[in-house]
């Protein structure tokens, strides 16, 4: 399935917050649907299927893309769970979502993609790119890049910036400094229910 461009309060309204995705709060505290309101005790499976898709949802991530980070992530070594959400955290467009550069992580896939942002010095268009220590992150040298990012930047999706960045608000650049620690994570997931999905389904 490819990435979700439907309703995003509605998932919302399913999964909890995700701040990746939508920066609204939605009306209704239930699940959408006729049985929203029916309380249904969850079975082991839907817990981990949902912490799932928490993180495909928030990151804006397809089924296959998720995949082959759970794959690239046992092959590291460590901690599986840490390693998917660092994986997923350090995409350029989560790192741009996380400097204040855009409101949410699809809204900074834009930039992305529209060629707004450049990375060491060259305009980078693939919004998977993963940003490593020693990266420089900027917006391009155009009015109507500077003009989007300054405004975004009064409103930023989250309020601080993780220690692993460093940003300078006035050259509208930062600097990647190392990997994100875990307690910078804003998804409130349980990774390693996430792992176990993967390994009942491999």
């Amino acid at each position: 399935m490819s990435r979700y461009r439907g309703p995003r309060l509605r998932v919302v309204r399913r999964l909890g917050e995700l701040p990746g995705l939508s920066r609204k709060s939605p009306r209704k505290a239930y699940p959408p649907g006729q049985h929203g309101q029916a309380r249904k005790k969850k079975t082991e499976y839907a817990i981990r299927l949902e912490e799932k898709q928490k993180l495909r949802f928030n990151y804006g991530v397809s089924e296959k893309q998720l995949v082959r980070y759970v794959k690239k992530a046992r092959r590291a070594g460590g901690s599986t769970g840490l390693v998917i959400l660092q994986l997923l955290e350090m995409r350029l467009d989560n790192t741009i979502f996380r400097l204040g550069f855009a409101p949410t992580i699809p809204a900074a896939r834009q930039l992305v993609n529209h060629g707004h942002i450049t990375v060491n010095g060259r305009v980078l268009d693939i919004a998977s790119y993963q940003c490593r220590p020693g990266d420089v992150i900027a917006v391009r040298d155009r009015d109507a890049s500077k003009k989007m990012v300054t405004a975004n930047l009064e409103f930023p999706g989250l309020a601080n910036v993780p220690t692993h960045l460093e940003l300078d608000k006035d050259k509208l650049a930062a600097k990647v400094n190392g990997i994100i620690d875990r307690e910078w994570v804003a998804l409130n997931v349980n990774e390693l229910l996430v792992v176990e999905y993967y390994s009942r389904k491999a």
